[in-house]
């Protein structure tokens, strides 16, 4: 063999971290010897330790990517210097050759047992001790990057869950506090964010001394863009910004939505939408759907209405138009307004919850006078776990 080869035996990929090769071992010509080998791997360092009981402090500061390490040492086994690297922390992962000038099968299995990666007759050929070094580097160092990449990854999930939980804060804090009990009305609701951050937003507030509107929107998917979308539709209903719009007629608010937020201008988001406008001199509700799940009217007496209106989802289709329904509501009505993530849950046989059970939840709770939690525990029995895949928006409105 000649040095013409050695090139393209040592030659490595491109690293983030430098190869450094750590000798211990008591004779100096020896190190010496080695540490010539080695300068002819480019941009390697070497370090040679002749006292075996600095090893470890040596090994911690230089931080090697192998070690070789001599078997037989004055006053120390080479083989329990091999289980010291392998207990200490900073060592644990690093590869060991042992190099001995013993050939017998038992002292090799003996150093393999001790924790060593591999074993040289020594002084080993130049060649293949290069390559071997090369070798166990690259494979440390890909573990080190590796490790280094998990770490890395962990911080920037670490951050995505709080900047998460700050905009989950955001959505929650536009959220409008419920409704004490008055001569006409009360409200409360329970918004339980998915577990990733979800579409959902709802509110309600007062057009004038007599018209209350009430709303709740779910844009598709999850993440911070449907998350900006549903808050940037929810201001513009509050601030009432949509232009030629009466927001005391809901098809009208559909209407106007659904032109001011096309999809193809919101990365292919949509959303589905309920609007209502509750009158207190006419006791009437006028809404409308544009593909939402209809809102359950459950009555004092007599049976419970679901509020359903054609209408197209907002923001697919240029020319959408909506209906506006207008129902009647009687003392001690009660009105649910909810998303599809309130029953659109998996149950244990693996199949998905439909909307018939959860309208039967809604009414047990209404006949018994129960609150909204109530139903959140029912949901979360039939899913057998407390957390929602999609965000659980209902809300609740008593009619006095």
């Amino acid at each position: 063999m000649t040095d013409e080869l050695l090139p393209a035996v040592t030659e490595s990929p491109k690293r983030t971290h430098t190869v450094k090769v750590m000798l211990v071992d008591d004779q100096r010509l020896v190190g010496e010897t080695v540490r010539r080998m080695i300068a002819e791997l480019p941009g390697t360092e070497f370090r040679y330790c002749a006292n075996p009981a600095g090893a470890i402090e040596i090994a911690e500061q230089f931080k090697p990517t192998v070690i070789l390490q001599d078997l037989i040492m004055p006053d120390v086994d080479g083989l329990d210097m091999v289980r010291s690297f392998r207990a200490n922390q900073g060592t644990a992962n690093v590869p060991v050759i042992v190099l001995s000038s013993k050939e017998e099968a038992k002292t090799k299995a003996d150093a393999f047992a001790a924790g060593a990666n591999d074993y040289l007759v020594k002084l080993p050929d130049k060649l293949e001790l290069l390559a071997r070094v090369a070798y166990h580097s690259d494979a440390y160092i890909l573990r080190l990057e590796r490790d280094e990449a998990f770490l890395a990854l962990k911080a920037q999930q670490e951050r995505t869950s709080e900047e998460l939980a700050e905009a989950k804060n955001y959505v929650r804090s536009l959220l409008p506090a419920p409704m004490e009990p008055t001569e006409q009305l009360a409200s409360d609701w329970r918004f339980i964010p998915s577990t990733a951050l979800g579409g959902d937003a709802f509110g309600y507030h007062w057009l004038d001394s007599n018209k209350l509107a009430i709303y709740l929107l779910d844009v598709c998917g999850h993440g911070v863009g449907s998350a900006l979308l549903s808050v940037s539709a929810m201001n513009v209903i509050r601030s009432r910004t949509l232009p030629e719009t009466d927001f005391a007629a809901p098809d009208q608010v559909l209407t106007a939505l659904n032109l001011a937020f096309p999809m193809s201008q919101h990365g292919g988001r949509y959303f589905s939408m309920w609007y209502g406008v509750y009158d207190t001199a006419t006791r009437t509700l006028t809404y409308a759907s544009g593909g939402h799940p209809p809102p359950l009217l459950v009555p004092s007496e007599g049976e419970a209405l679901l509020l359903d209106s054609t209408g197209m989802i907002v923001g697919v289709f240029e020319g959408a138009t909506y209906a506006a329904p207008v129902v009647q509501v009687q003392p001690g009505s009660i009105l649910y307004i909810y998303s599809d993530g309130c029953y659109e849950v998996m149950q244990p046989n693996g199949e998905q919850m439909d909307a018939e059970p959860f309208h039967a939840m809604l009414q047990t709770c209404a006949l018994s006078m129960q609150s909204l939690d109530s139903v959140v525990r029912a949901v979360q029995d039939v899913q057998r776990h407390p957390d929602f895949e999609d965000d659980f928006s209902l809300l609740e409105f008593r009619f006095f």
